[in-house]
């Protein structure tokens, strides 16, 4: 009989998807693109979402306080829906379950599923995109990097950043839906 627990289920995927970070990951192996990737990774952490809504009203003037605002709250439900999932969802990092793949940073947290990196870097592009179109052509390569590095440095499957990209997705449209700017 199949076992259709939630451990089980992942156990399953885990093993399918590691044959995609196993080659992913040893790219970190050359200096280059790990150091990249890792710096992309820190920025991710918020230092540059965060950042980038503070800068706002300076490139913006008065007007862009309160989108900054809205950015930033819901960036907070962001952390506080992925910290809820993962402590529900416990799935175990590659590098903690696969010994050929390889954390080349420091996790934020034990389990890798959704990624909150990713939740946020797609949920800051897609409010980016509503009030701050101009600046696509800056944040969307930004956050396609933040989404990569989770594979690369062996914190993430693809289904965590996948899922992480769908949820910030969902957040940044429900948002928006509920405080139109």
């Amino acid at each position: 009989m199949l076992d259709y627990s939630l451990p089980a289920a992942f156990a399953r995927l885990d093993s399918l998807e590691v044959r995609w970070c196993l080659p992913v990951n040893s790219a970190g192996r050359f200096p280059l693109v790990r150091n990249y990737f890792a710096t992309v990774s820190r920025l991710g952490d918020g230092v540059a979402w965060y950042t980038l809504i503070a800068i706002l009203p300076l490139l913006y003037g008065s007007g862009a306080v309160l989108p900054g605002l809205h950015m930033a709250l819901t960036g907070l439900v962001g952390v506080a829906l992925y910290k809820l999932l993962k402590r529900r969802f416990v799935r175990e990092r590659p590098f903690y379950s696969h010994e050929g793949v390889r954390a080349l940073v420091r996790p934020l947290d034990r389990y890798s599923f959704p990624s909150g990196h990713t939740l946020h870097a797609v949920s800051c592009t897609v409010m980016l995109a509503h009030y701050c179109p101009e600046l696509l052509w800056l944040v969307v390569p930004f956050a396609v990097s933040v989404a990569a590095s989770r594979v690369v440095l062996g914190l993430h499957y693809p289904t965590d950043v996948l899922a992480g990209g769908l949820l910030g997705w969902i957040l940044a449209a429900t948002s928006l839906a509920l405080v139109p700017g």
